[in-house]
């Protein structure tokens, strides 16, 4: 690696550079200048699409000044890698996981003026393409931009033809979740799982890599309890600013699917027992 190049490319003084552990798809890089530090995310030239639709999203989630998130401030290529520099947060694992429910509620009451469901741009899960075609309706949405893509990847990635038989029997019987519930399309983070989310030093809430489009809200919920890592004062906080319709209980499954077909898809293994279990108790 020339570091010096890359120092060049991104006109800045380093004076020392050090690794950042915890990513599983990037490297990341803590810069030290004379001015202050900056976060350096690098990777093969062939991710620079997961770098725009990363910077793409956080400048939505800023734009809705409700929750904190790292400001993007340089991408590109050079030398047949991808970076992209951004501003660097003092992140701890502790502070006011209230404070986090509230900005998370207060960031899914930012709606699509259009009233459709999608993004400008299709972006990724973890390195997974995600679609985002506009749609009118959510359930078409969920079934055609989310469910369907998924399976098909799971179908090229050897999945059972019990599980995509599963798959395509809750697609046909998607509607019926949604009896009287009508979702809004909210600003959504996208995988808000606890390993995106920390907080600054002063207990501010913070989210980062996020993976953006207009959804129901229930979907980032959802993702919140799949691996765990938010405590009851986030949800006190949540359901203070923004109540939560009561048949969210039956439709968070039908939401974690889509993040445990995606993991499937990318690391296989035991995702595709999880996700036919999911997939026959809905279908009950």
């Amino acid at each position: 690696m020339n570091w010096q190049s890359i120092f060049q490319a991104l006109n800045l003084k380093v004076i020392n550079l050090s690794p950042i552990s915890g990513g599983d798809i990037h490297s990341a890089y803590r810069l030290h200048t004379a001015e202050k530090d900056y976060f350096l995310k690098l990777n093969q030239a062939t991710a620079l699409p997961l770098f725009e639709s990363d910077a793409d999203s956080l400048k939505a989630i800023a734009a809705s000044h409700t929750i904190d998130c790292p400001q993007p401030l340089q991408l590109g290529t050079f030398d047949n890698h991808a970076y992209l520099l951004m501003e660097l947060l003092p992140l701890t694992a502790q502070g006011d996981d209230f404070q986090r429910g509230q900005a998370v509620a207060m960031m899914h009451h930012s709606l699509n003026p259009t009233g459709q469901f999608g993004w400008h741009q299709d972006n990724f899960i973890g390195h997974t393409p995600q679609p985002n075609h506009w749609h009118d309706d959510w359930v078409t949405f969920y079934a055609e931009q989310r469910l369907r893509p998924q399976l098909q990847l799971a179908q090229q990635n050897g999945a059972s033809r019990q599980l995509l038989k599963l798959g395509e029997q809750l697609i046909d019987q998607l509607s019926q979740f949604f009896t009287p519930y009508t979702p809004a399309p909210s600003l959504l983070h996208g995988d808000l799982w606890s390993g995106n989310s920390a907080f600054l030093t002063d207990g501010t809430p913070v989210v980062y890599d996020p993976a953006c489009y207009y959804g129901d809200r229930e979907t980032d919920l959802a993702m919140t309890e799949l691996f765990g890592g938010f405590s009851q004062a986030f949800y006190d906080g949540y359901h203070q600013t923004f109540p939560i319709d009561a048949g969210y209980p039956q439709r968070k499954p039908l939401y974690q699917l889509y993040h445990i077909l995606n993991h499937f898809n990318l690391f296989g293994g035991h995702y595709q027992q999880q996700a036919l279990h999911i997939m026959q108790s809905l279908l009950k």
